[in-house]
């Protein structure tokens, strides 16, 4: 990682600052995988690849993944969130633009292995994240955690059978938002298949930004947000103070098994404030 970061090639030439936290910086012998954070800028052409990987369904940092660790295994990248990650989360820098390449290997040689360190133990994970953490961010994870432990929600893991709406208005949404062969219609033909089903069927749906309805108001009792890959996350604390539950798809595939988490309002008491 270091000699790509060196070597600057699109789209590492954006990459400001690369930090190690976790077991492995603690000098861990097993650490499991590494835990790696990245500071990067962003410009025109970036943009329009993180959206247009968003559009289809894709992982919209994979090109810069893949840019810093080529097909190597066993790496989890958080990107421009290091204000975020759970406290404990000690950040030890690596590489940082400017440096001479022998300042990174000082830095990775100071990283002494420590028989004593053990592997720690995965940070903000409940049962419901079992086998599906890498497909939550670490600050996602932490946020859910800890507003789970305040009492203030409950997460419901859901494994989504390959299904199709019947309603009308939810196949035309699906219709003129995606092409037939997207895995974004894919998931969200599952998610609204999912609540179709539900005992009590919300009034009001929104499907990755849009509403099942047009004209629909977001302010409707119990409104459901189903989120694809974590859009518009930021948006969570919003829409719960307003009586609103969101259904997060994981991982939008064209053939894989699909993963969500069903999260609604426990006490509006102890959700902390916008």
């Amino acid at each position: 990682m270091l000699t790509r970061l060196d070597a600057g090639e699109r789209p590492l030439d954006l990459v400001e600052s690369v930090y190690v936290f976790g077991s492995y910086a603690r000098g861990a012998l097993d650490p499991g995988d590494l835990d790696v954070a990245v500071v990067h800028r962003t410009d025109m052409a970036f943009s329009a690849e993180v959206v247009g990987a968003m559009m289809a369904g894709r992982d919209p940092m994979a090109a810069m993944k893949r840019a810093l660790k080529g097909s190597k295994r066993g790496i989890q990248f958080q990107f421009n969130q290091n204000s975020d990650l759970p406290a404990g989360a000690e950040l030890i820098l690596l590489w940082k633009r400017g440096d001479a390449p022998s300042d990174a290997q000082v830095r990775l040689a100071a990283m002494k292995p420590d028989p004593d360190a053990g592997r720690a133990p995965r940070d903000a994970m409940i049962a419901q994240f079992e086998g599906l953490d890498r497909w939550i961010p670490l600050p996602v994870r932490a946020q859910l955690v800890e507003l789970a432990a305040l009492g203030a929600i409950d997460i419901h893991r859901v494994d989504l059978p390959d299904a199709q709406p019947t309603r009308s208005d939810s196949t035309a949404l699906l219709a003129r938002r995606w092409k037939s062969d997207s895995p974004l219609r894919r998931a969200a033909g599952a998610a609204l298949r999912h609540v179709e089903a539900l005992p009590t069927v919300p009034e009001g749906v929104w499907v990755q930004g849009d509403p099942l309805t047009r004209g629909q108001s977001f302010e409707l009792p119990g409104t459901m947000w189903i989120n694809l890959g974590w859009h518009d996350f930021d948006q969570l604390l919003f829409r719960l103070h307003r009586g609103g539950q969101t259904f997060e798809v994981l991982r939008p595939t064209r053939t894989k098994p699909l993963h969500a988490l069903h999260i609604t309002l426990r006490d509006a008491v102890v959700l902390p404030r916008l």
